[in-house]
């Protein structure tokens, strides 16, 4: 839409509010609600001003003024407010000079498009996430100085198969490791995924598919692939979408990765490719996997940088736990046309060339989907650039059970960062390649780190429960 059009669309919906929202540096979606008849055409170009110093990772106090600039094509009438309030998803501009904030990630997203036409190597990238969830009956958790504790329940976990307490225990409880894709009883699920998926359909984000995941309690819903900016947009109102229709049910989300021990956790596998108009330009039946050399420089680059990148794509302490060996985690920095384990896998779903992608399966959905896709961009680049050529650097392709290796042969094999201060450690030596084109900024990027190390020193100085059980009575 225009900015007129949105005005008259807000009119013929009877919208009451308009709600500004934006991304903190983190990643969690931010929003405040003003009277729809403040929303004029001029709001699409003068903006609206708020106090950037309360909103993690940007201002100073001294310097709290900024501007947040509505993105006509992103209009959406809210699905869940009582009251109707229209949605409007927004850049952050400098006030005075209306330049784009350098740590706004959305901006940084829209950067990365720019830098990849001006490169001339394709007119535009696809990206597919798949982000996958948790979804409890109740949660309960406490830290304190004295206190640690957090309890998840769910009724089809296998953990309630003895309950006698409460309501009636009709059993069908799901073991670990076996969610992947029981039908109901079983599957508790399938008509609060089916509402989701309709929301998400309404407010105009297409499906392909919805479905239990390996893990209890744990869920996946796809989303048809579109443009980076596009796809960072939509992943932020899916976790929107997928929370609330949740508590409509009574239910709780969390995107946390590993909120379950000794089951699967939750990942975000990204796919992507590139197109130079309607041509794809990672396919070549030639190739391996029918993939296209520059597909294999796209992928030599993201393997390159795969630490560094973790530091946005998997970027929480919790994270980690679930990048361990077992659990199908990809842990492994090789490219496989079939093996989950893979840090990057090539899908041979189908021959056609439109579908031959690349997926980096480490990330998870606590990421900052703006910065994850604009790194993962980045790094395919810079491989593309400087032809690096992941046969040639230790990088695969490995096709057989990785865990049925030699041990010397596992050893040879590189392995993504085992914490988080690993992943920021790598960033801070490997990032000159995210600064072509001033798409990431310095500042940005150390800004970034200073947030996600105070995150990690206050996991690393906390005990915890298994601490009691193991070193209690030493």
């Amino acid at each position: 839409m225009t900015p007129k059009e949105v005005v008259s669309f807000a009119a013929e919906k009877g919208a009451k509010f308009v709600d500004y929202r934006f991304v903190d540096l983190p990643g969690t979606w931010q929003h405040f609600s003003c009277p729809i008849e403040t929303l004029e055409e001029s709001t699409f170009i003068e903006g609206v001003g708020f106090d950037g110093s309360s909103i993690r990772g940007f201002q100073e106090i001294n310097e709290s003024d900024m501007l947040l600039i509505p993105d006509a094509s992103t209009a959406v009438m809210d699905p869940f407010t009582a009251v109707p309030t229209l949605i409007l998803v927004c850049n952050v501009a400098e006030p005075g000079s209306f330049a784009p904030y350098s740590r706004d990630p959305r901006q940084i997203a829209l950067k990365a498009e720019a830098y990849l036409q001006s490169t001339g190597i394709a007119d535009t990238s696809y990206w597919g996430p798949e982000a996958e969830f948790f979804m409890f009956d109740n949660v309960h958790y406490t830290s304190t100085g004295h206190e640690q504790i957090a309890v998840v329940n769910s009724e089809e976990a296998h953990w309630n198969s003895g309950r006698t307490a409460g309501e009636a225990n009709l059993g069908h409880h799901i073991r670990p490791k076996e969610g992947y894709f029981p039908v109901s009883p079983s599957d508790t699920f399938q008509d609060i995924r089916s509402e989701m998926v309709l929301t998400l359909q309404a407010v105009g984000i297409a499906v392909e598919a919805q479905h239990h995941e390996v893990a209890v309690a744990q869920n996946e819903i796809d989303m048809r692939f579109g443009s980076l900016v596009k796809m960072a947009d939509n992943v932020l109102m899916y976790k929107y979408i997928v929370k609330n229709v949740a508590k409509r049910a009574g239910k709780t989300v969390t995107f946390m990765p590993k909120p379950v021990f000794g089951d699967n956790g939750s990942g975000m596998h990204v796919h992507q490719s590139l197109w130079k108009g309607e041509k794809p330009l990672f396919a070549d039946k030639a190739g391996y996997a029918g993939m296209s050399e520059m597909a294999l420089f796209y992928i030599g680059g993201i393997l390159k940088h795969a630490p560094a990148i973790l530091a946005f794509a998997a970027p929480t302490t919790n994270s980690y736990k679930r990048l361990v060996p077992g659990y199908e985690a990809p842990v492994n920095l090789v490219f496989s046309k079939r093996n989950r384990s893979a840090a990057v896998r090539i899908p041979m779903y189908s021959e056609n060339p439109k579908a031959k992608r690349v997926e980096f399966r480490p990330p998870d959905p606590t990421c900052n989907p703006y910065l994850t896709f604009s790194a993962l961009l980045m790094a395919g680049l810079d491989g593309i650039r400087n032809k690096i050529d992941p046969t040639k650097f230790g990088f695969g392709p490995l096709d057989r059970n990785i865990y049925e290796l030699p041990e010397a042969e596992k050893r040879e094999i590189r392995s993504v960062p085992g914490s988080l201060d690993e992943a920021l450690d790598a960033l801070e030596r490997d990032y000159d390649f995210l600064l072509e084109g001033g798409v990431f900024s310095k500042d940005l990027i150390e800004k970034y780190v200073e947030l996600k190390r105070e995150v990690a020193a206050e996991v690393r100085l906390r005990p915890t429960p298994i601490e009691f059980t193991l070193f209690y009575d030493a």
